[in-house]
């Protein structure tokens, strides 16, 4: 099945894709996931209905939101059945009453608020044909059936997948890459409880930790989720998202910053994992939030950089023994100044667990390697019910362990990197049995790969936390790995002062044209 799905995906992808060039790249994502939950939740509900009157429902009653809300469907009002639309489809107001679909199912369903457009069709302009195109290729979808219940999901992940991939650096920050937030999950293994993330983008990290308890035979009840993200039209696909996959969650009542307007204010999670936007620069006023208490204990992050706002935000929502994952630019790892406090006191307080440096080319938004911080509240001896098994964690007080995966993955979508399930489990065996009492002799220091440092190793380096520091490296492999680097840092610098120089010579042509002799 797993094959069939990709290849419909795919040729709804390329179907799809030749109708671009009507909307702007970045509105068309929208476009087509809002059509993608459109005909989803009309599958659902048509399944649902045929089950009805197949038990025997009288039709007065097939009409009542409750036979479809009680197994997690959405009710669909007339005017918002995909027959209709489909009926519809050729008239020159197709888009007002897709509009009107979405506004209807929207009010129909409590779960939904917030999630879906608000007259989106009808503001984009959108030519009618091409509207009714792509109605026809969703059309084409019909996955009625118990055993395809995932592949909408499925599709959702395939399309947010590759708009990032085109979207590209500076655009592609609303998805971390399945395979990244895979291994997270299971670094950190969320079997229970509450799960956080300050930077839920469309919500990949909650979809990936229903689906690692679905793994491990878990009860995804067990678990709830609460996510805030900045950019509104983000937010909904985070919401139709979840929505697909049936799963319930708080994103807080509206888009938001989570630095100026937490929406989360008290909350104490058993997890988290984030992907924030790296190096942000000017996330809050000079003035604003300099006694926030979510840094209380530590200097207050600088302006400059929000990378250890981030680092702060999140450990201030951990729970006594909470596990986050957090993904950084590789320059935090050594960032001096404020920082350097900052990262001195973290260590000092015995919070980070591990860090985990990523290979390249694993995000559309960069090129460059990427580390996770693995934070943890509680490091010391203890034993973990974890749903299908017990853990007995070894006490790792002022220790961290090290782990360099530039070596690692396998080439994905032409100069993308992904990491296969035989790379995770690696890398997961790796880290659980530097954590386990019970399989900690089968841990050792590998070169080029991991070492686990004490806290004194980690004073004699002044704090810092670049892997190499303490990982055996072969100096030709290092200095290739460096060089390949700074390559990476410089072309990518070169590329904004072309963009740079010409958006000026636009605006000067512009200014020219309405008379205005300024030079740029």
């Amino acid at each position: 099945m797993a094959k069939e799905a990709k290849t419909m995906e795919a040729q709804l992808w390329d179907a799809c894709n030749k109708l671009r060039g009507s909307v702007e790249p970045s509105e068309y994502k929208h476009v087509c996931l809002s059509l993608i939950f459109l005909k989803y939740a009309n599958d659902r509900f048509d399944e649902q209905r045929e089950k009805l009157i197949a038990e025997g429902k009288k039709p007065e009653f097939l009409d009542r939101t409750s036979y479809y809300t009680k197994d997690n469907v959405f009710f669909i009002p007339e005017n918002a059945r995909w027959d209709y639309l489909m009926s519809q489809a050729k008239q020159d107001d197709i888009a007002i009453k897709v509009d009107t679909a979405l506004s209807e199912i929207e009010t129909k369903n409590k779960t939904l608020k917030g999630a879906l457009p608000d007259n989106y069709f009808s503001r984009l302009q959108l030519d009618a044909g091409v509207l009714s195109s792509l109605l026809d290729k969703m059309n084409q979808i019909n996955l009625k059936g118990e055993h395809d219940k995932d592949v909408f999901g499925r599709i959702y992940e395939y399309f947010l997948s590759h708009f990032a991939i085109q979207e590209g650096k500076g655009k592609g920050e609303y998805y971390t890459p399945k395979s990244v937030v895979a291994l997270l999950c299971e670094l950190i293994e969320p079997y229970s409880g509450k799960v956080y993330d300050g930077a839920c983008g469309s919500g990949g990290m909650f979809v990936q930790s229903m689906k690692f308890i679905d793994e491990h035979k878990g009860d995804k009840k067990a678990i709830s989720v609460f996510g805030q993200e900045y950019t509104a039209t983000t937010r909904k696909l985070a919401l139709m998202n979840l929505a697909i996959r049936g799963i319930s969650c708080n994103l807080g009542s509206k888009a938001a910053s989570t630095f100026t307007n937490d929406l989360h204010k008290d909350l104490k999670a058993d997890f988290a994992l984030m992907n924030p936007p790296f190096n942000q620069k000017g996330w809050r006023e000079v003035n604003e939030l300099t006694d926030d208490a979510r840094w209380k204990g530590y200097d207050t992050p600088p302006v400059s950089n929000a990378n250890y706002a981030w680092i702060l935000n999140m450990i201030s929502k951990l729970s006594q023994n909470g596990v986050g994952c957090l993904l950084l630019a590789n320059g935090a790892l050594s960032a001096d100044g404020v920082e350097y406090g900052i990262r001195k006191q973290l260590i000092e307080n015995d919070l980070i667990e591990a860090i985990v440096v990523l290979p390249r080319n694993m995000f559309y938004s960069t090129d460059i390697s990427v580390t996770v911080w693995i934070f943890n509240k509680n490091k010391k001896e203890r034993m973990v019910d974890k749903g299908d098994h017990r853990f007995n964690y070894r006490d790792r007080t002022n220790e961290v362990l090290f782990l360099d995966l530039r070596q690692k993955g396998h080439p994905y979508e032409k100069k993308y990197i992904q990491f296969t399930k035989e790379d995770r489990d690696l890398i997961v065996k790796t880290y659980h049995h530097w954590q386990s009492k019970d399989n900690h002799q089968d841990y050792s220091n590998i070169k080029e790969y991991c070492y686990s440092a004490k806290k004194n190793e980690i004073i004699d380096k002044d704090y810092s936390l670049v892997t190499s520091k303490y990982i055996e490296f072969d100096n030709n492999t290092e200095e290739l790995d460096y060089r390949k680097e700074m390559v990476a840092i410089q072309e990518e610098l070169q590329g904004l002062f072309l963009k740079e120089k010409k958006l000026k010579k636009e605006v000067a042509s512009v200014l020219e044209e309405l008379g205005y002799g300024i030079k740029l």
